[in-house]
């Protein structure tokens, strides 16, 4: 059950520097023009931005979630 869970909390990192990067790779393609313009692709950047955030919190809190199991039952 240990390793399990400790694979798990790799997963779990490993999808959260990814959901990390692609917020970053978002936030770096919106330039400071097109978010003055209102244009339809920056909207695009901004919501996939948003989601991004939404995903690594999700992640996070689901490798905290295991990390809180694993010490309990190895208490």
């Amino acid at each position: 059950m240990n390793t399990f869970l400790t694979i798990l909390i790799v997963l779990l990192a490993i999808m959260v520097v990814v959901s990390l990067v692609r917020g970053i790779v978002a936030f770096m393609q919106s330039t400071k023009m097109e978010l003055e313009a209102d244009d339809e692709r920056a909207g695009k950047m901004q919501k996939r931005q948003n989601e991004m955030m939404f995903a690594r919190i999700k992640y996070q809190a689901l490798a905290v979630v295991v990390v809180a199991v694993l010490l309990m039952i190895n208490r």
